[in-house]
């Protein structure tokens, strides 16, 4: 029996321009959970980089590993203890595992038309515009304002350019502005720290308790970005490989979990504006993953000692400008359903759903279904997945 030979991976400088595509999403939510939960910051980037190297031989495709968002987000407004943290992501690692294994995903994959995948995606970006635009590009003041427009004139400029990626010229901007404007108070983040693995396993009070809080909003999220919209970019921007199913990614999804919360790892997913980030910045192999990955690892060794000072190495608003470009390219994806205005219509309304609506993720994907069924029979939109 013939297998096909597997896609190489890749380490140019694209590959590492892309790399760091999605570091305006990943590095606030790695760096806030760290700081608001107090688990140990080592091991929260060693385990983050080690599943980003596992991601890129494993899928051969910029198919980076993200924070769970909304759990990331629950867990810094609330500084929940670390052991619950640990609990919501075992949950939903068992949860997918069980998705992916029995047919329900592929099942929801069916149901689930396009239009409400691309809305899903729409809601994404519009949430990570407004990360940009209210808390990233305004850290800096006045001269971070020059710092960001210096940085996205930077890409608008190189865009084009296939021999310097613009991704690495902006990161290159951030690290030099830092080290301009480093304070002369504060110490360097850098020195050796070995990670430490958990104290202790969490309990069955804290188990239940993050079933409600911790997995049941992260669950919509995921199925609707980690699964369905990850698997239609990998087909927007690869259809020349084999389709990607979402028994695939749901398993690597729950086993990710499995492994991430014995480690003292933060809880993970795949994500379609990760893999939009790195694209968009030049990456088009699972190098990119890899090249992240290894960078994660020498950072959670060398570097997060005190995660509030390592932050300062990429300044908010070169991350604002990653997050910013990444956003775009998140949102523009929903330009293929403009030849249907109801199609068009019905994604923007999922969209501002996700974003805006409590359990904006559930309502859109679960709503947006039941619409397009009712708009199905009545013949005015095509709802193929």
């Amino acid at each position: 029996m013939n297998h096909p030979t597997p896609h190489p991976l890749s380490f140019t400088r694209h590959e590492f321009a892309g790399a760091f595509g999605d570091l305006g999403t990943d590095l606030p939510l790695l760096v806030g959970v760290v700081l608001a939960t107090g688990m140990d910051a080592p091991a929260a980037f060693v385990a983050f980089g080690g599943l980003q190297i596992l991601s890129g031989f494993a899928y051969r495709l910029p198919m980076p590993v993200q924070p769970l968002k909304a759990m990331a987000a629950i867990a810094i407004a609330g500084k929940i203890a670390p052991p619950l943290l640990a609990a919501g992501g075992l949950i939903v690692g068992v949860a997918m595992l069980l998705l992916a294994n029995t047919g329900a995903l592929e099942w929801i994959a069916r149901t689930v038309p396009k239009p409400v995948v691309r809305g899903i995606q729409v809601g994404l970006g519009i949430q990570l515009l407004t990360l940009a635009l209210t808390r990233f590009l305004p850290a800096g003041g006045p001269s971070g304002w020059l710092l960001a427009a210096t940085a996205l004139g930077i890409i608008a400029a190189m865009r084009r350019n296939r021999h310097i990626p613009a991704g690495l010229v902006v990161l290159t901007l951030g690290l030099g502005y830092a080290a301009i404007t480093w304070p002369a108070d504060t110490a360097g983040p850098w020195g050796f720290h070995l990670p430490s693995l958990p104290d202790r396993w969490p309990t069955a009070d804290e188990f239940s308790s993050a079933a409600l809080l911790l997995a049941l909003p992260q669950i919509a999220l995921s199925l609707g970005n980690s699964v369905l919209a990850t698997r239609q970019v990998v087909a927007d921007f690869f259809p020349e490989r084999q389709p990607l199913t979402v028994q695939r990614i749901g398993t690597t999804y729950g086993l990710m979990n499995l492994v991430a919360a014995p480690l003292g790892g933060l809880p993970v997913c795949h994500g379609s504006g990760g893999i939009v980030g790195h694209y968009v910045f030049g990456a088009r192999t699972g190098g990119s993953a890899v090249i992240y990955g290894s960078a994660l690892l020498v950072a959670g060794l060398f570097l997060v000692g005190d995660p509030a000072a390592f932050q300062r190495l990429v300044p908010g608003p070169v991350l604002g400008v990653l997050l910013f470009v990444e956003a775009l390219a998140v949102l523009a994806l929903v330009r293929d359903q403009w030849p249907s205005r109801t199609a068009f219509a019905l994604a923007i309304v999922c969209g501002l759903t996700a974003a805006y609506a409590p359990y904006g993720y559930a309502l859109a994907l679960i709503g947006g279904t039941l619409l397009s069924l009712i708009l199905r029979r009545s013949r005015e939109i095509s709802v193929s997945p």
